[in-house]
């Protein structure tokens, strides 16, 4: 196998984990967060088994989040440390992955120690619960910022 082939393999590796990666993270997080929550809400005769059904959903988003977003963010430093991404490019999946670890041992113990103790729909739930939907929405455009920066710099590196 010729050097400039094995070279171009060696390239396409990391550039395919990271479209996987951020199909995965960025693709699930959209779809239950976006779609499936709110057709579960609409659909379901109970809104609490509705609820119990999203809760499990953005759970598995969540530790799909941390995997994920802890590779991406691997591969997003080396890129960086190689002159191939730009610091924006490191420090959005960092923030990402900031905001899981916020919302996930963070809010939702306190969130499930108040539906525990039969307060779910009480005051600080309700609180906690609009906190956690703002930070699964920060979570979610920073994604996007993240997608269109990456797309941008992959076509600027083609040109």
């Amino acid at each position: 196998m010729s050097s400039p082939v094995r070279a171009r393999l060696r390239d396409w590796g990391p550039v395919a984990l990271e479209q996987l990666l951020t199909v995965v993270w960025l693709g699930s997080l959209w779809t239950v967060g976006y779609l499936v929550a709110p057709v579960l809400f609409a659909t379901l005769p109970e809104r609490a088994l509705a609820g119990q059904v999203a809760g499990r959903l953005f759970t598995l988003v969540a530790w799909l989040g941390l995997g994920c977003g802890a590779a991406l963010l691997a591969l997003a430093l080396w890129r960086w440390r190689r002159a191939q991404a730009s610091l924006t490019l490191v420090l959005l999946p960092a923030l990402m992955l900031l905001l899981v670890l916020t919302g996930e041992f963070g809010l939702q113990p306190r969130m499930a120690e108040l539906k525990a103790l039969g307060e779910s729909g009480g005051a600080m739930f309700a609180r906690l619960h609009g906190i956690a939907a703002l930070l699964y929405l920060a979570e979610s455009l920073l994604g996007l910022g993240w997608l269109v920066l990456r797309v941008r710099e992959t076509l600027r590196r083609a040109a």
